[in-house]
């Protein structure tokens, strides 16, 4: 039990009480009369002994009735309640995970049955801001006070100010509804942070604000977590959600190739997942417009202690492997790490379909149980059992090539690639086109040790000399099964491009040259002098650009050495020991691949890796949707894209059929989101048809795909701990108890029905 004003209550008791008991001391005072005789003296005498201010205290039910009420009301005002909890401080913040790993259906909802993790979350909360100290009308400034804050790959402060309106909060907590996104927990503390205002400590400055409670309500799977920070006297608590071995396969990658020889034939991977201690097997079904075009049976391996999904076979000549090799060495065989469950790494397996479509479409992966149409057996989770892409039709890429002088290298690459269209370009030539808004006509440009002068300006402000003068014109290699197309001579009276002109919109492959800026504003890259000979040292495989180019061994002699500004839009794709040696930088309506020296001094002309970069650039950078990522988007980010000029009344269908109007800006760019649920989503618009777009009557529709595709989030099995950047929180050993229960407002009833008794017991003795 409690007490909220336990000293109003004492000072009451300790005024009232004496005060009562005195009155039963007191007698009444008697009036002067005067008589007529002596014979009245003795009862005059007797008069005079009653008029004595105090009396012996004789047994009275009536003052008894009295001191019962006055015990309850006193004991009122000390407002006393029945804990269900005790909550550290009177400050809570209530931080409940809506990711997708939060839709697992593994929490018992009391009736036998399951429910949802978030579900219970939010039960658990409610639980939690009931049991919360009310103040009540004399000390309001007693009550515990909270705010509530959703999160998933982005923090939403629900109530964003502390409150004890309980009502209020739960209402809070009720609206929150599940995400099909990944889980990020830096940016909701963050949020909570920022509720608290700085103070002055002595000895220790300018510091957070009060301290808080803060209670995470999660499964415990949260890759940031080591970066979310806490205040120093802030405690916080884990509530865990979910069970430690709860099972799930899933979906984590799918992407599509078409081949260089036959762009028609279209090749879809899908990757998989499996968190179980077990073997296990699915059907992956195979869609294309929502129609069945194939399933084929994948065979996943166990979740195991390193992840690389190994039968006990393959394991133990690994064992055996090691052993051997320790023996060799004069060592001795580390001991194997327990196999718990938090130890686990998921076993990876996938499958791949092939099929001859020159069309574009949206192809979709789902998972089902071996022969049967059903969802696989077992698992907690279904956003991961679908995953969707946007293939995009079938075509050969228009290419121009811009040099200052010619170079054997990239232009017999190039001639050997199936290209619809092969230009070369003088600089002039380039300004010319650009100056024209005639560079559309082509899906890549290549910029060899050449850039426009506004796109190379130094920090100092130095910018290359122009190229004198414009070249003869020259005429491309013969693509095969092509045309050769000549590029005139530029007119003499062409305007000249602006000295300051960047990138104008496109994509670009560059090659010996660093943009410092594009499409107006910063590339991201920073350039921070020259590098001698380097080599590669990691690059990033798993990127589309680089998928089948190997670079070991690459050397280079001389390149200029970059930096990659943080928090920019430049991505750094292969590194030497000096630095960034390949970037791949988007900014406005320019894409830009950079590789920043020049091809003459380097060994990569020799390698067969460059011919196969030189393929994958050109089809990474052409191809608006895988290259530019623009029709793939995960749940939890934002749908950005650009329409043809003079696009109006653009809408968007959700994957569960409703839709939203999209406003359309002034240069076409549309933005929704973030993306609440895995899915297809279809942007209808009026007006023109893109490249890929589909031609409807009055206008045109354009498909976007949100899948899940989170390798973390698939990986179900809660966590018994959280480790933040200064705190490791244990997860709590029960949920949140009943709630706090208050006794005074019954204490003032019970005081009323004594006092009616009172009253009535008055009465009857006055009667009498």
């Amino acid at each position: 039990m409690t007490w909220l004003t336990p000293l109003i209550g004492g000072i009451a008791a300790a005024i009232a009480a004496p005060t009562l008991i005195i009155l039963y001391f007191l007698k009444l005072r008697r009036r002067d009369m005067e008589i007529s005789t002596t014979l009245l003296w003795r009862k005059a005498i007797q008069d005079l002994q009653a008029n004595a201010p105090f009396q012996k205290l004789r047994r009275n039910i009536l003052l008894l009735l009295q001191l019962i009420v006055l015990a309850g009301v006193c004991v009122a005002l000390a407002q006393p309640e029945l804990a269900g909890s005790t909550l550290n401080g009177d400050r809570q913040v209530i931080l409940i995970d809506r990711s997708g790993s939060m839709t697992s259906v593994d929490e018992s909802d009391g009736k036998g049955g399951k429910t949802s993790r978030l579900e219970a979350a939010k039960k658990q909360a409610i639980t939690l801001i009931e049991s919360m100290r009310d103040g009540g009308l004399l000390a309001s400034d007693k009550a515990d006070s909270a705010m509530i804050i959703a999160f998933d790959s982005q923090g939403e402060t629900l109530q964003s100010t502390f409150t004890s309106d309980k009502e209020l909060l739960k209402r809070r907590v009720q609206e929150i509804t599940p995400r099909d996104g990944p889980t990020l927990l830096d940016e909701a503390m963050r949020l909570a942070k920022a509720q608290s205002p700085q103070r002055i400590v002595e000895g220790r400055g300018l510091i957070a604000g009060e301290p808080m409670a803060i209670h995470i309500f999660s499964d415990g799977r949260i890759p940031d977590a080591a970066k979310a920070t806490p205040g120093q006297d802030d405690h916080v608590e884990f509530h865990k959600l979910g069970q430690g071995d709860a099972t799930n396969v899933g979906i984590v990658g799918i992407r599509s190739e078409r081949s260089f020889e036959d762009p028609t034939r279209l090749s879809v991977f899908v990757s998989l997942q499996n968190n179980q201690p077990l073997e296990r097997t699915v059907d992956v079904e195979f869609l294309i417009d929502g129609a069945g075009k194939g399933i084929k049976t994948a065979n996943l391996p166990a979740a195991s202690k390193t992840g690389l999904g190994l039968n006990k076979a393959q394991e133990a000549q690994a064992a055996a492997r090691a052993r051997e090799a320790a023996e060799a060495a004069g060592g001795k065989a580390p001991d194997a790490p327990a196999t718990d469950g938090t130890s686990l790494q998921p076993g990876l397996s996938g499958v791949v379909f092939q099929i001859d479509r020159s069309d574009g479409a949206v192809v979709q992966a789902r998972l089902r149980d071996p022969g049967s149409g059903d969802p696989p057996s077992g698992d907690v989770m279904s956003i991961d059992d679908s995953a969707w892409l946007v293939v995009p039709p079938a075509r050969k890429l228009a290419v121009a090539l811009v040099q200052p002088g010619g170079n054997l290298f990239v232009s017999s690459v190039l001639s050997g690639l199936p290209l619809s269209k092969l230009v070369e370009l003088t600089p002039a030539q380039f300004q010319q086109r650009a100056q024209a808004g005639t560079l559309a006509e082509f899906d890549v440009v290549i910029l060899d040790r050449w850039l426009p002068d506004g796109a190379k300006k130094s920090p100092g402000g130095e910018v290359p000399a122009n190229t004198p003068g414009a070249p003869p014109a020259t005429t491309t290699p013969v693509v095969p099964g092509s045309t050769p197309t000549v590029a005139g001579p530029t007119p003499a009276n062409a305007p000249a491009a602006p000295k300051e002109a960047d990138l104008p919109p496109g994509r670009y492959l560059i090659l010996g040259e660093v943009p410092l800026r594009i499409s107006g504003q910063s590339s991201g890259i920073k350039l921070v002098g020259e590098a001698g000979a380097s080599s590669i040292v990691d690059w990033r495989r798993d990127h589309p650009l680089l998928r089948s180019v190997n670079l070991d061994g690459l050397n280079v002699a001389k390149s200029r050495k970059i930096e990659v500004l943080p928090g920019s839009a430049a991505t750094a794709l292969a590194w030497t020991d000096t630095g960034p040696i390949l970037v791949d930088s988007v900014a406005g309506d320019v894409h830009a691949v950079v590789v920043p020296f020049d091809l003459a001094e380097s060994d990569w002309p020799f390698n067969v890796s460059f011919v196969v970069f030189m393929a994958q650039a050109t089809a990474y950078l052409g191809d608006e949707i895988d290259g530019g990522a623009l029709r793939q988007v995960q749940p939890g980010s934002v749908l950005t894209d650009r329409l043809p000029a003079g696009a109006s009344d653009a809408s968007l269908k959700l994957p569960g059929g409703e839709s939203q109007t999209v406003g359309v800006g002034t240069d076409g760019r549309v933005v929704f989101g973030p993306l609440k649920e895995v899915g297809v989503y279809e942007l209808s618009w009026k007006g023109t048809a893109g490249a890929t777009d589909v031609k409807i009557s009055g206008g045109a529709k354009r498909f976007f795909v949100s899948s899940l595709l989170d390798s973390q989030e698939s990986d179900v099995g809660a966590l018994d701990r959280v480790e933040l950047s200064n705190k490791d929180v244990l997860a709590q050993s029960r949920a949140p108890q009943a709630a706090r229960k208050q006794i005074w407002p019954w204490l003032l009833l019970a005081g009323m029905l004594v006092l009616m008794v009172e009253w009535f017991v008055y009465n009857k003795k006055v009667h009498v």
